[in-house]
């Protein structure tokens, strides 16, 4: 007897599916595996890195020791080997943020930092403006599995993407100055931020954009001063501009830089990289026609966010929720393709599930990790979708949430 055979088979089918789409539930989900993954880094085995032995949650260390170094008039950026391996390369703002979570033990610190990183993220898809929510659901779930592999790393990477979206939500309720307070904070984590001030020419008052911009930079950059002196936070500045300047590496990341070096054997100046590709990233900006319809706004959003990732010669593969959060909204806010769909799935198992345990290690070792292959996917969307900005028919429209594209409109 098959298990359809039994009454109840198909209900709970229905009953999971119904669990599945409530926001509710997909909330208590991202909460419950983001606790659990982040005590699971805690409880893990110390490793061992230049000879010293650290915790697996080192990260978390950089970031919470900052707080301590800047309140006590330190070098943020020297070297602390005996709190943790690796040096501290964010700014003296986010080292004063993470006085919040200085005085918790490690393990309360570690959850809410992680819990910090999800939740805004997740807040900011479930306000994207999409008709329906089903929709935003769906790119919570394509989200989920890549958000944990940047929380097991303690990383940033879910704030900054939130802090982007967010932005852009702000933008599409006419609420400028929060809008550029989110990409002001988001640069002051990551300096591969400063692209989401692109979002800002897709609407107007660009000129009291550049007036909020310069504010909130100014305050934010003046904000340690409420624990430090003038000449110490001017020493800090400098300290990181060198830092930034010579941190060189061997390695050119999960990147378009690190696809030529494995591929093709090419080593081509990152900068040059860098700005060919936001060059690429501008041109539908000259379709000035095409601004005023939502979806063009949202893929250029997606094509944004893939974009912060795939140049940045740094990018880690914890980095990829940035990415993956962008490659949701492109494929999920439109209508379905056979291409579209090819290209989602070659990114869930590649650039996603390449990360787990699930993905078989033997093709980690061989192939994904020597030709950085998790970006490919990426690098192929992130195409397609100024493929899309560049030539679909846009028709301006004054519409608040996105309407689907009719058939006719969508490309082959």
């Amino acid at each position: 007897m098959g298990l359809r055979s039994f009454p109840t088979f198909n209900r709970w089918v229905r009953l999971i599916g119904h669990a599945a789409t409530d926001i509710r539930v997909v909330l208590l989900v991202y909460m419950a595996v983001i606790c659990v993954s982040s005590l699971l880094e805690y409880v893990k085995h110390p490793r061992i890195l230049g000879g010293n032995s650290y915790p697996h949650y080192n990260t978390y260390l950089i970031f919470k020791f900052s707080f301590a170094h800047l309140i006590h008039g330190q070098d943020l950026y020297s070297a602390y080997p005996h709190e943790h391996f690796d040096l501290f390369k964010y700014s003296p703002v986010f080292a004063l943020f993470m006085g919040l979570f200085m005085w918790m033990p490690d393990v309360m610190g570690l959850t809410a930092w992680s819990l910090l990183n999800s939740l805004l993220l997740f807040y900011a898809v479930i306000r994207l403006p999409i008709r329906s929510e089903s929709t935003r659901v769906a790119i919570l779930w394509f989200v989920l599995l890549e958000l944990i592999t940047s929380i097991q790393g303690c990383q940033s990477n879910g704030l900054v993407a939130a802090l982007l979206i967010w932005s852009f939500n702000h933008l599409e309720n006419k609420r400028l100055g929060f809008a550029t307070l989110c990409i002001v904070l988001g640069s002051f984590v990551k300096i591969f931020s400063l692209a989401g001030f692109l979002l800002f020419l897709l609407y107007p008052g660009k000129v009291k954009g550049v007036i909020y911009a310069l504010l909130w930079s100014a305050v934010c950059a003046l904000f340690p001063l409420a624990v430090v002196s003038e000449e110490q936070l001017m020493f800090l500045y400098k300290s990181w501009f060198h830092l930034l300047t010579n941190d060189y590496s061997l390695s050119a990341g999960y990147s378009v830089m690190g696809l030529l070096e494995t591929w093709f054997h090419l080593s081509v100046s990152k900068t040059l990289i860098i700005c060919v590709g936001l060059g690429v990233l501008c041109l539908p900006l000259l379709r000035k026609e095409a601004y005023g319809h939502d979806l063009f706004r949202m893929i250029f959003l997606a094509a944004l966010l893939m974009w912060v990732v795939i140049f940045n010669h740094k990018a880690e593969k914890q980095t990829f929720i940035i990415a993956v959060s962008g490659v949701a909204i492109w494929y999920f806010s439109q209508p379905t393709t056979p291409i579209s769909r090819t290209l989602a799935y070659f990114a869930y198992i590649l650039t996603t599930l390449s990360s787990t345990d699930l993905f078989p290690q033997f093709l980690k070792d061989e192939f994904v990790v020597p030709y950085v292959l998790k970006t490919v996917p990426c690098i192929l969307i992130w195409c397609r979708a100024i493929y899309d900005l560049l030539f679909l028919s846009y028709s301006p429209r004054p519409a608040r949430t996105l309407v689907h594209l009719t058939p006719e409109e969508v490309p082959p």
